[in-house]
């Protein structure tokens, strides 16, 4: 099982989330939306802000649970089953959130500001694409997430079946189950689940119904007297 660590970048790290902290606690930047923010930096955060709110109708977008925070890396395809894993996820999100209190006595130990989001996708980013610089490295991490939103699981779509198609043609009917159709595949009602006795005399199959009456109605202009 592959593992993360920080301790390689544990001074670069401590460095980065210092100025980060220290940036947003002096009102320059709300959670990387201050004016000065670039573009892409804005994006980012908007996907951190919609899955931090997954799930949870009380939650304000401003910080993130573990939960989401693996969802977050496996919707966007930060999670590649080879160079990072569920396991480096959850290893990655437990020491940032370890270091935030080591250095600023964070009381919150079960979520993660947008600010330390950053710098946890930045520790990812370094293992995932080990060929890259660091900053190259979170680049590529940072567009696999910006813009994204959380995959909504359950949700199915009704699939057309040969099987299923054969099954309900009406036209394939046949016997009893016939009768209860029309031509149209309309289904008939009760006069076609019930036999309905016919009163009119004729016997049953008879073809020349109503022809009587058709000659004796017959009318008889043109005709001698």
């Amino acid at each position: 099982m592959s593992s993360v660590s920080l301790r390689p970048h544990s001074e670069h790290s401590k460095d980065r989330m210092s100025k980060r902290l220290s940036t947003e606690s002096n009102g320059t930047s709300d959670g990387g939306m201050g004016s000065s923010t670039p573009v892409e930096i804005t994006a980012l955060e908007e996907s951190f802000r919609r899955f931090a709110i997954h799930g949870d109708t009380r939650a304000t977008g401003k910080e993130m649970h573990g939960k989401n925070w693996s969802k977050l890396c496996k919707d966007c395809g930060v999670i590649d089953g080879k160079n990072i894993t569920l396991t480096d996820v959850d290893i990655v999100f437990s020491k940032v959130k370890l270091l935030s209190f080591q250095l600023f006595r964070k009381k919150s130990c079960r979520t993660i500001t947008f600010e330390e989001f950053k710098v946890a996708l930045g520790e990812l980013a370094r293992k995932k694409y080990q060929e890259k610089t660091g900053e190259d490295a979170e680049a590529e991490v940072f567009k696999l997430i910006e813009g994204k939103a959380p995959v909504i699981a359950g949700v199915t779509r009704a699939v057309a079946s040969p099987t299923v198609s054969r099954l309900t043609d009406t036209t394939k009917f046949t016997g009893s189950h016939k009768e209860r159709f029309d031509k149209t595949g309309r289904g008939k009602g009760k006069a076609g689940r019930v036999d309905i006795v016919d009163t009119s005399g004729y016997v049953s199959g008879y073809k020349h119904r109503g022809t009587y009456e058709k000659k004796v109605n017959k009318p008889t202009e043109g005709r001698p007297m």
